[in-house]
């Protein structure tokens, strides 16, 4: 069994995702993690995007990969400008994502575990993005 499966399957996952950027469109208290979006695809884009990863990641198929032919998250981020901060608030916001999706026992907090670890090594000291810039 995949961690993938052990979540519910794509299903369970795509509402996973759906919620997660449900919550950062919609909360306020998230919304600084917009500015990671200006250049680029835009949050429509991410939301299948971060789907694809996802489910490869998880031990399904590899949308992401059979798309973009890699799956680095460094390369993924590279041009993208993330603090500590950013990292924080994108874990929370997920972590509530998984809460709101009633998604909990061992195989969650090992993808938690995993994820906290990704996120601190996407973070990085590039210029800061400003509203409007693009």
């Amino acid at each position: 069994m995949t961690p993938l499966d052990a979540l519910g399957g794509e299903e369970a996952l795509h509402r996973l995702v759906t919620r997660f950027y449900d919550r950062m469109e919609a909360d306020p208290a998230v919304h600084s993690l917009h500015r990671l979006h200006f250049r680029g695809h835009g949050l429509s884009h991410t939301r299948q995007a971060q789907f694809e990863f996802l489910c490869g990641f998880l031990g399904g198929r590899a949308y992401y990969r059979e798309r973009h032919g890699h799956m680095n998250l460094r390369e993924i981020h590279a041009h993208i400008p993330i603090r500590t901060a950013d990292a924080e608030l994108w874990l929370a916001t997920f972590d509530a994502a998984l809460r709101d999706c009633g998604m909990e026992g061992e195989v969650v907090e090992r993808l938690r575990a995993t994820l906290r670890r990704a996120a601190h090594v996407l973070v990085n000291d590039l210029p800061d993005w400003r509203v409007g810039e693009g």
